[in-house]
């Protein structure tokens, strides 16, 4: 059996809101509800669970590979909903993308403040 990521949990202060928001800027089905949880659930079957942030909120990164079609439908999303958007994760490219390993990358910020990138390459496979 491959050992592969099933789901991870997302704490935010608003789950239902942090998890629609996610799941129409990535163009997926609205999020479900299971328990405690709001899930987002990706095309590799796994599942961002949502749920109601405690007194801390650990900052996380969550990054999506995707086609150069997807990377344009959802780069239209970011824009058309005035998110701001860097080409790097220390935000010093503001309004930019990236082109590493010959493919694009960008990264936004949620409501709770996540780090949410996309890229057409996975880092490291050249181009």
């Amino acid at each position: 059996m491959s050992i592969e990521l099933n789901h991870t949990i997302v704490h935010a202060r608003d789950p239902l809101a942090s998890a629609t928001q996610l799941a129409e800027v990535l163009g997926r089905p609205a999020p479900v509800r299971l328990g405690s949880f709001w899930d987002v659930e990706l095309d590799n079957r796994v599942t961002l669970a949502y749920i109601l942030a405690g007194e801390h909120l650990t900052i996380e990164h969550y990054a999506f590979l995707v086609s150069e079609v997807e990377f344009d439908r959802i780069f239209e999303r970011i824009q058309a909903r005035g998110l701001p958007f860097w080409a790097d994760p220390a935000h010093e490219q503001p309004g930019r993308i990236n082109h590493h390993d010959g493919g694009r990358g960008v990264y936004w910020n949620d409501s709770n403040g996540h780090y949410l990138e996309i890229i057409t390459r996975p880092y490291g496979s050249g181009g």
